[in-house]
């Protein structure tokens, strides 16, 4: 359980460069297979761009609306990786089955649960103050990809399951699959290339359900053939209400974390679209490059998941402690690269997200350039955010950092945004301010509490060993 004291085994003492490697080794292909999954939906932004502004737009909308859904479900998934970690540290083959077969009945039950917000999404747009001309087509968008939630969150929890048993390799080679049969079926169903019919925003909408659905055959048949020892769907039908209930409480409060932050950026793209179509196109450039350089923090964190995790089931907190700090000082160097990228190089990269012929593009790229000097700050308080998160679900650490996120988010980076967009008049730039406040502040916070608190859970019992 989340409370348990787990008692220090003898582990070989690992140096920080051997941290290095190891964080690497797993980290790196989570980082590919996140970039992968975030080509998904970049894919859609940019053909969708080129197809006109307009849809554009929409999209940017509706991908807001669904992440925040799918997120939110997506805690379940997430609390697979640290149960599973935790599994294989200590020793207990059978907890792994368990934690990933009610991982995917609770992922199941989620997707019922929110269907009729994706269904109804055109009244709760309009009723959230977005233009109708915006809304209709998110809502066509959302109507179709919503059936997508299912797939994407069963191969969430099966995503999740293979990471935490270090087989990340073939997380990212699925992923990529995912990636190239997304832009190969858009691309005919955007356009209507290669004799197939000109849908405009539905033909990425079914794209995406294409790809989700090919991803999920391919994870479940990867698990049944390579690991069958595990038997994940055998007796699938059965409950396991000590699990369920055990992923349950460790993954709401993460689904909550989620929808906190990406809540936050949905929020922001709301108040973006007050200002207009111009500047919600250019925000939907602009956050979809920002939320590339993530992935890279993500997929440092998930690493940071899994080896915390491992570390916490032997009871080894000075392993723990080398790892996270060689992991912080990695998404650091990686922060660095991405603002030095939004800083020297905003209109190249802002121009491959539109068509040449964009009568409006002068003025996307304007409201774009200075988005992106934004996401430059916030790089840096985005990544300690994440890896903080990682490394607390790696010791089981989710109620606290529920309450941080939502206080931080919520108390701080929504009203800020605000009142630097409205109140003070900045528009967009403003908008962006309160996202960097809001950043800052969990990513502060959320450090504090695992080096002040969570990382002493870890191997209690060295203090009376060497007191």
């Amino acid at each position: 359980m989340a409370d348990d004291i787990h008692t220090p085994v003898s582990t070989p003492k690992m140096s920080a460069a051997g941290h290095v490697r190891a964080v690497s080794a797993l980290g790196f292909p989570l980082v590919g297979g996140h970039v992968a999954q975030f080509a998904i939906g970049m894919t859609d932004s940019v053909m969708l761009g080129w197809y006109g502004a307009s849809a554009l737009a929409a999209v940017t909308l509706a991908g807001s609306y669904f992440f925040v859904l799918f997120l939110l479900g997506a805690g379940f998934a997430i609390a697979v990786m640290p149960i599973v970690a935790a599994a294989v540290g200590g020793g207990e083959e059978r907890q792994i089955r368990r934690a990933t077969r009610m991982g995917l009945w609770l992922s199941l039950l989620y997707g019922v649960a929110a269907m009729p917000v994706l269904l109804f999404s055109e009244t709760i747009l309009l009723a959230l103050g977005q233009v109708p001309e915006v809304a209709g087509p998110a809502s066509t968008y959302l109507q179709l990809a919503g059936w997508g939630l299912f797939p994407a969150l069963l191969v969430m929890v099966l995503k999740s399951y293979l990471a935490a048993l270090e087989r990340t390799q073939i997380v990212l080679w699925i992923t990529i699959l995912a990636a190239v049969v997304n832009g190969l079926v858009n691309y005919a169903l955007i356009f209507g290339n290669w004799g197939a019919p000109e849908m405009g925003i539905t033909g990425a909408a079914i794209a995406s359900i294409i790809t989700q659905a090919v991803s999920l055959l391919a994870v479940v048949a990867y698990a049944l053939w390579v690991l069958p020892e595990h038997e994940i769907l055998k007796n699938f039908h059965r409950p396991d209400w000590e699990m369920f209930a055990k992923v349950f409480k460790l993954g709401m409060p993460i689904g909550l974390t989620n929808l906190s932050e990406v809540s936050l950026f949905a929020a922001s793209a709301m108040m973006m679209g007050w200002l207009g179509t111009i500047p919600l196109a250019a925000h939907g450039v602009a956050m979809t490059l920002g939320g590339l350089t993530f992935m890279v923090h993500l997929g440092l964190s998930n690493a940071a998941t899994i080896r915390a995790g491992n570390a916490y089931g032997r009871g080894d907190r000075p392993h723990m402690a080398l790892g996270a700090r060689v992991v912080i000082v990695m998404s650091l160097g990686m922060a660095l690269i991405g603002i030095a990228a939004f800083l020297l190089l905003p209109e190249q990269l802002i121009s491959l997200f539109l068509d040449p012929e964009e009568p409006n593009k002068p003025e996307i790229l304007a409201v774009g350039v200075a988005l992106l000097a934004m996401a430059a700050l916030f790089q840096l308080a985005d990544g300690m955010q994440v890896i903080a998160l990682g490394l607390l679900r790696g010791v089981q650490d989710t109620n606290w950092p529920m309450i941080i996120a939502a206080l931080s988010y919520w108390a701080v980076g929504v009203p800020a945004s605000y009142l630097f967009g409205f109140g003070f008049g900045w528009g967009g730039v403003g908008i962006w301010s309160g996202l960097v406040l809001g950043l800052c502040s969990a990513g502060l916070f959320l450090m504090l509490r695992f080096w002040r608190h969570s990382i002493k859970r870890t191997g209690a019992q060295d203090s009376a060993t060497t007191a």
